[in-house]
């Protein structure tokens, strides 16, 4: 089975070819560069980019994995949840191809598609906790099958990624801050304890709070007391601490030793060095070019839902800003092509 992978939830845009026999043939990715210069995504910007990128970036994924519309299979693409204006770009392209094509529409859910991005080039057993970290997201999910989810907790405030890009425009970085600010950590050392926001909060034990950790980290930067590389240090500290503890309490908790790192947050090395070097957790996380957005991860995870699940959507199905994961299968009960 052939599928085309759409992804236009934030500000990349991402068509990719999926074929369950040969894996990826294609991963084309357009990231929008024109945001560094407002520090982040500019919404109504990042919807136009989409629009004007979206052809384009279909083309190059067809000829890269040498293969004509005609022999696509399915469309599966994003329908929540992100920035609906990029968002409603890639859902109406994939339903203008579904339809003129008298293809599937396989609707994916965007932190869904990161976590399965794993079981590309590996099968991992279940159940394992999912930690879903990036720019837009910061989310702990039990996940006992496919689409079978419990949410356990997510961030109250800012996400993780956001922080990152928020803290490395007031040292002067550039964006996006995640990739800058860990290699400027790795030449720093760890000068002030930053807070670790909710880590023992009995009430929010599985929430995430980096609202005030970025604040504290900024009043820092403006005292202009400390060095860009220790500032650096001292805040990728407090983050890793906190997810890191909060995901092995959760699998004391729940009795599982299989953990799922994704989203593109999960790039970052000292996460992953932490992560692997606790002993008694299977820990799996995605190669580098699948961390971020990218269609390849959105093209396998519907693969995987029309194979198990038999699930296409009429065209009536809508794209939706918010949707939390375990809420999804539901409601894909109701639109049921």
């Amino acid at each position: 089975m052939v599928v085309l992978g759409i992804e236009t939830s934030c500000d990349d845009t991402s068509v990719a070819v999926y074929d369950s026999e040969r894996g990826i043939l294609s991963n084309v990715v357009s990231s929008q560069l024109i945001h560094a210069q407002f520090g982040g995504v500019y919404p109504e910007i990042a919807a136009r980019e989409h629009t004007k990128n979206f052809l384009p970036v279909l083309d190059k994924a067809l000829k890269d994995a040498n293969i004509a519309l005609s022999n696509i299979d399915a469309i599966a693409t994003t329908f929540m949840p992100g920035l609906i204006v990029s968002l409603v770009a890639g859902v109406s392209g994939a339903k203008a191809l579904s339809f003129s094509l008298k293809k599937p529409l396989i609707p994916v859910h965007h932190i869904e598609a990161h976590i399965f991005a794993n079981f590309i080039t590996k099968e991992i057993e279940y159940p394992f906790l999912a930690l879903v970290v990036s720019g837009g997201h910061t989310e702990l999910i039990l996940v006992k099958e496919f689409e079978d989810y419990i949410y356990l907790g997510g961030t109250l405030d800012d996400a993780v990624g956001e922080v990152y890009d928020k803290v490395a425009r007031a040292l002067g970085l550039g964006f996006p801050g995640g990739p800058l600010i860990d290699k400027l950590a790795k030449e720093g050392k760890e000068v002030i304890k930053f807070p670790r926001p909710l880590l023992n909060d009995e009430e929010n034990k599985y929430n995430f709070s980096f609202s005030g950790l970025k604040s504290a980290v900024i009043r820092e930067i403006n005292k202009g007391i400390y060095n860009k590389e220790d500032i650096a240090k001292s805040f990728q500290n407090a983050v890793v601490d906190v997810l890191v503890k909060k995901t092995v309490l959760a699998c004391k908790e729940f009795g599982i030793n299989r953990v799922v790192v994704a989203g593109g947050v999960s790039a970052n090395s000292q996460l992953r060095e932490e992560f692997l070097n606790i002993k008694h957790l299977e820990v799996h996380f995605p190669p580098m070019y699948l961390c971020t957005d990218n269609g390849a991860m959105v093209a396998y995870t519907g693969y995987k839902r029309f194979k198990e699940k038999g699930i296409s959507v009429s065209l009536d199905f809508e794209a939706k800003a918010r949707c939390r994961i375990d809420k999804f299968p539901q409601l894909l009960r109701s639109f049921h092509a």
